[in-house]
């Protein structure tokens, strides 16, 4: 399969033909997808014959990450047989997908350059198109992690037009069924964006106490909170009615701790689904994958700790300016917005707090 792309300022704003052979070895076996309703949709993509030509995007190799003396080890890590199951694993979410592959292999370089026991973290890649499991095992030899393959037709229908049309891309929405594509001994994951960096212990995320609740975010009590909906919606009490009783606030769906149990049991995935299906015949918000959450759980998240998402750092969904950091502490930055540190260092544009980003960069040629 050959897949053109073009890069806006990511090679001099050349054509770039990336091609990457699938293997079925990447994707979890069928078993392995649970949810009977999803089966259609949650399946192999068709594998092709090799293509003849394979130019790559090429990542420097890490440096392997040890774990310090106090780290707690499980019987199965000691015996060397660490799985996916293993109760000591932290466990982190991440799509991956060529454009923003390049943030994608920055957080991860950031989370296990920054945490104390990163051989403890455990990864669940989300991918739609291709396969680029061999990129990231060159880049990090010692990670662990497992690749998921999650179809696009499965939410294609359900995707409205949004503001920005990055938000419109399937795999945007790839969070909403990790309930369904992670195995069920997997409890709870943090669910990360590609456009961030880890500046902190994340283990200290996962330890988030989430009570009663099933999600934790950050929230953002101050802002505007009627400005994700439209003015249809706040007329209609049928729709704004879903949140009386609530006090609901603004989170940033970037940076999420999930209890993965509740969420299997409550079906939330439904949930999300029914008002996407809503707003395909209401136009009730003009977002992308953040106005369902907000339906769904606003007033009923979690508090994390601001420090855990400085996001906006991207600026606005149109123009992409530079932004300041918001007041306090920060362990993890987030460039939610349209201007990826990246491309705007690759432009020669680069907005001060790009260069926060750099370091965890490994974009370029091995050795």
């Amino acid at each position: 399969m050959l897949w053109i792309l073009r890069f806006s300022g990511f090679f001099s704003a050349a054509v770039v033909m990336i091609i990457l052979s699938p293997s079925i070895q990447s994707f979890p076996p069928a078993e392995a997808i649970r949810s009977s309703n999803l089966d259609g949709h949650l399946r192999f993509p068709v594998l092709l014959s090799p293509p003849d030509y394979l130019p790559q995007l090429s990542f420097r190799r890490s440096t392997t990450f040890r774990n310090a003396d106090e780290c707690r080890f499980s019987d199965r890590q000691t015996r060397g047989k660490t799985d996916v199951c293993d109760p000591s694993l932290v466990h982190i979410a991440i799509t991956l997908d060529v454009e923003y592959l390049r943030g994608s292999i920055a957080a991860v370089h950031s989370i296990l350059l920054n945490s104390l026991c990163p051989e403890n973290v455990f990864f669940h890649f989300l991918v739609s198109e291709t396969n680029l499991e061999s990129l990231v095992r060159s880049t990090f030899p010692q990670l662990k992690f497992k690749v998921y393959y999650f179809d696009p037709e499965i939410v294609r229908s359900l995707i409205s037009t949004s503001v920005r049309q990055a938000l419109e891309q399937p795999l945007n929405y790839a969070r909403n069924y990790l309930a369904d594509l992670l195995e069920t001994c997997v409890k709870r994951v943090i669910y990360l964006d590609s456009d961030l960096v880890v500046v902190d212990d994340i283990e200290k995320l996962w330890a988030t106490d989430l009570g009663s609740r099933t999600i934790g975010a950050p929230e953002y009590c101050h802002a505007n909170f009627s400005k994700y909906f439209t003015s249809g919606f706040w007329s209609d009490r049928r729709f704004s009615g879903t949140f009386r009783g609530r006090k609901p606030c603004y989170f940033n769906t970037g940076v999420m701790v999930i209890d993965l149990v509740k969420w299997r049991h409550a079906q939330y995935t439904k949930w999300i689904e029914r008002w996407m299906e809503v707003q395909k015949s209401d136009r009730i918000y003009d977002l992308g994958s953040l106005p369902p959450y907000l339906l769904v759980f606003a007033g009923n998240v979690a508090p994390i700790e601001h420090r855990w998402n400085q996001h906006g750092l991207g600026g606005d969904n149109v123009k992409g300016s530079c932004r300041d950091l918001h007041p306090g502490p920060y362990s993890l930055l987030h460039w939610s917005g349209s201007g990826k540190p990246w491309l705007r260092l690759d432009s020669k544009q680069p907005c001060p707090l790009d260069f926060l980003w750099s370091p965890y960069d490994l974009y370029g040629h091995s050795h």
